[in-house]
């Protein structure tokens, strides 16, 4: 999936912005022992409960590259329902199966 296209243009213009956000979440993921599968599907929790499209669609991009199943991200997004609510975790769900799609027709 292919990044979006405001973003790509924050980092054209403003590269040593997102470099340090970048060095914070290399920072962040190394503070414990969580597996990058487990920090992934973390990730895509909150993106999910923050009700984030785009964050959603990075960190289910970024959990399918990661090794991560289609079935462990429908498990993940499933698992909201209970704490966004139904109408919320639809969203999500149909979030997630676009970029399912999409990495399918890779």
């Amino acid at each position: 999936m292919d990044l979006p296209e405001i973003f790509t243009k924050f980092v054209e213009d403003h590269g040593d912005i997102a470099d340090k956000f970048k060095e914070i979440s290399d920072l962040c993921s190394k503070v414990g022992k969580l597996g990058s599968q487990s920090q992934h599907l973390v990730q895509l929790g909150v993106s999910i409960g923050a009700g984030s499209v785009g964050a959603v669609k990075s960190h289910a991009r970024r959990a399918l590259e990661a090794g991560l199943s289609k079935e462990d991200l429908v498990q993940a997004t499933l698992l909201s329902a209970t704490t966004v609510g139904f109408p919320a975790m639809i969203a999500a769900y149909s979030w997630v199966q676009e970029v399912i799609s999409h990495m399918d027709t890779k």
